[in-house]
């Protein structure tokens, strides 16, 4: 029983937890070839155990990392863009180099990943690119992540914290990094091929 992901090799960032985890197992459940990198090669370590999956420690804000995994790869048919940060508070509480960081991690490192790895694309004349980002853009759904937790327990009130992102929610719950994922898996098939260059909105009639 071949997978929709049958042959194809999946690069993700950000592949130890949240949404680039469940997105790694669900390409590799598909059949695909998945190279799951992280910055957290502890996290990253319990991956190996799914088959199909294999890891690389990788900083996507530093472009020779990048480079140094690209020479290692021959070829590449779905590139996934997913470390991201969200830095929490107003500007007032955002220093110089918080934004900085932010910057680095969520825009430019879409940039120098997709610098990297595009030419193989061309040269092969097929590929697939998805990056994804947060409430300010495509993905405004609340999603249940490691990083989402933090969040909650970073809030003086916890619990309140909690209910106001339920309340943010049409739908009365927090999305699953499952649920993202399969969306994931769509996208990175051939079912997709004459979607180029759209945005996809999953948030649970956030934004209705």
């Amino acid at each position: 029983n071949m997978g929709r992901l049958h042959g194809k090799t999946i690069l993700l960032s950000a592949a130890a937890q949240g949404i680039g985890r469940a997105a790694a197992i669900a390409f590799a459940k598909e059949g695909a070839r998945v190279i799951a990198t992280d910055i957290d090669k502890s996290k990253l370590q319990d991956m190996e155990k799914y088959p199909g999956i294999q890891t690389q420690v990788l900083d996507v804000t530093k472009k020779e990392q990048i480079e140094n995994v690209a020479k290692e790869i021959e070829r590449i048919d779905v590139l996934c863009n997913i470390a991201g940060f969200v830095h929490h508070g107003t500007i007032l509480e955002c220093e110089e180099q918080d934004w900085d960081f932010t910057m680095s991690i969520n825009i430019r490192s879409m940039y120098l990943m997709t610098k990297t790895f595009l030419p193989k694309m061309i040269k092969q004349k097929s590929g697939n690119i998805i990056n994804m980002s947060s409430v300010a853009s495509s993905i405004k759904g609340t999603v249940d992540t490691p990083s989402l937790q933090e969040r909650i327990k970073a809030r003086p009130n916890p619990e309140q914290a909690l209910k106001d992102f339920l309340a943010r929610q049409r739908t009365g719950r927090i999305a699953t990094a499952e649920e993202v994922a399969h969306l994931f898996v769509y996208l990175a098939s051939d079912e997709s091929a004459y979607m180029t260059g759209n945005e996809l909105i999953i948030d649970g009639g956030w934004s209705l």
